[in-house]
């Protein structure tokens, strides 16, 4: 399972599933817009690793690495 803190700044991917049994870590990241199926492209990442910047549905979103550990990708 590849999830998207695999992915380096640059690639795109589409989200196959947002894990987390109903906790609203996954339900604030679903309300920004991760679902299945969307695509996701990797801007940037700090230097420290931790924020990472993804485009999503047309706009910037910053996200902590504990957080894209949850969106499994392809």
């Amino acid at each position: 399972m590849r999830t998207l803190k695999d992915i380096s700044p640059g690639q795109t991917v589409t989200v196959v599933k947002v894990h987390g049994q109903q906790s609203p870590v996954k339900r604030r990241i679903m309300d920004m817009g991760i679902t299945r199926n969307t695509k996701l492209v990797v801007r940037k990442v700090a230097p420290l690793g931790d924020p990472v910047e993804v485009t999503v549905r047309g706009y910037e979103l910053s996200l902590r690495k504990e957080d894209i550990a949850l969106i499994e990708i392809e």
